[in-house]
């Protein structure tokens, strides 16, 4: 059996903070605040694991925003195949809708598959997809998530849904919604500012945005665009 040590070294994966220091994690599928209401299975710990080239590209889209007093800030990086078949259980359980209200407020759970929010396989598990946002520097102080707490929906305007200290983007994070496509024409003024202004600074870099969700991205030049890695992040 390989050590896992070994694996991540073949998977050519790097912790984004030993490229790009100042960059601020928000590691979602680590803690209870994502749509499953979990910790998941494989987030050992709340770190971002990238392969080489895309840390590297991540450290240009950086530099181009530290310009502006802005910060790149991850939701989610390395995803390993375990983590993505949690999701597809999670999926088929149509008891658990324990996070609905703030992740799918008017999305049915039995469409998720259907519609294309959940997937037997991810980009994120070959290493060079990331989930992201941007935020103010010096960045503001985010509320810890109280998982007993009434939801509040994603859809909702910045000042009613959770409060992310990133700047407006028109929806929240993971938000299972026609509102998190890119371009969506309902989206205006700041938001949609907010949004283009991240992915001319990700493509600037080599990454292509998925027009589904504003704050997924994949360097176009990824260096295993058909391995799925299962290695623990840890």
């Amino acid at each position: 059996m390989i050590a896992e040590s070994s694996l991540l070294v073949e998977a050519d994966l790097v912790d984004i903070r030993d490229v790009v220091p100042d960059v601020v994690l928000d590691i979602r599928y680590a803690t209870e605040h994502n749509f499953v209401g979990r910790p998941i299975e494989g987030y050992e710990a709340p770190l971002c694991l990238l392969t080489h080239r895309a840390a590297a590209a991540l450290a240009g889209v950086q530099a181009t925003l530290r310009e502006l007093n802005l910060s790149l800030k991850i939701y989610d990086c390395y995803r390993p195949q375990r983590a993505v078949d949690r999701f597809v259980a999670w999926a088929a359980d149509l008891d658990d809708q324990r996070m609905k209200v703030e992740f799918y407020p008017n999305v049915e759970k039995a469409s998720l598959f259907d519609d294309g929010y959940i997937a037997a396989r991810s980009g994120h598990s070959r290493g060079s997809t990331v989930d992201l946002t941007i935020v103010p520097v010096p960045t503001p102080d985010q509320p810890a998530f109280d998982p007993a707490a009434p939801g509040r929906s994603c859809e909702n305007p910045a000042s009613e849904r959770f409060a992310d200290n990133s700047v407006d983007m028109g929806t929240g994070f993971d938000c299972f919604s026609p509102l998190s496509h890119t371009l969506n024409q309902n989206i205006r003024g700041e938001a949609m500012a907010n949004r283009l202004l991240l992915k001319s600074s990700m493509k600037e870099q080599g990454f292509r945005n998925l027009s589904e969700e504003w704050w997924h991205y994949t360097l176009v030049d990824e260096p295993y665009p058909d391995t799925y890695f299962d290695v623990p992040v840890r």
